[in-house]
């Protein structure tokens, strides 16, 4: 079984936020494979069932950010998910509004969504997209950023990065990541 996870937060003032277009991503999944997320277990809200003959696991954690970390690894262990059929979605700060950047393994870089999933998963070996929401201007902080709303002239960009985080999903059910890698990657 392949697990897809969205990072973000729960609750209506996060909808649509900078730092939830991990949640967006699994929004889009669960319409393009006809996957409800209708399970509430494992402190996350996820949904099982096949896409292309392959099974499929779409999961949105629902601890908050920093404790994204501790629902993977829950879902992980229950239907004993090994490391390479997982992929984890989240914002990049460092990634311009809308680029989309897929790899096999890396740093935490400061987000902590995946701090807690590298301590929970024991590797920063995991695939994983990456959703570009460019730095804040000077003198904003960055929590405040990344809890802040796209402005409009950003949605293009984001709407697009969702679709294609999405199609990139969807090509990792056929074919190895690393295939998928190459052609996703901008």
């Amino acid at each position: 079984m392949k697990c897809i996870v969205g990072l973000g937060n729960p609750g209506k003032q996060y909808e649509q936020t900078r730092h939830n277009i991990g949640f967006e991503v699994i929004d889009a999944l669960s319409n393009q494979f006809s996957i409800p997320l209708n399970q509430s277990k494992f402190k996350g809200l996820y949904g099982i069932g096949f896409y292309n003959g392959e099974k499929v696991l779409l999961l949105k954690p629902l601890t908050y950010m920093n404790l994204s970390g501790e629902s993977i690894r829950a879902v992980m262990d229950y239907y004993q998910i090994v490391l390479e059929d997982l992929v984890v979605i989240y914002d990049d700060l460092d990634l311009p509004v809308g680029k989309i950047r897929l790899r096999q393994k890396g740093s935490p870089g400061g987000h902590n969504g995946i701090k807690s999933t590298v301590a929970h998963l024991g590797t920063q070996e995991f695939n994983r997209i990456r959703i570009g929401i460019d730095r804040p201007q000077a003198g904003m902080n960055v929590p405040d950023y990344v809890l802040g709303r796209f402005r409009p002239e950003e949605k293009t960009f984001t709407g697009e990065a969702v679709k294609r985080s999405a199609d990139a999903c969807a090509a990792w059910l056929e074919k190895p990541f690393l295939q998928v890698m190459n052609e996703y990657n901008q």
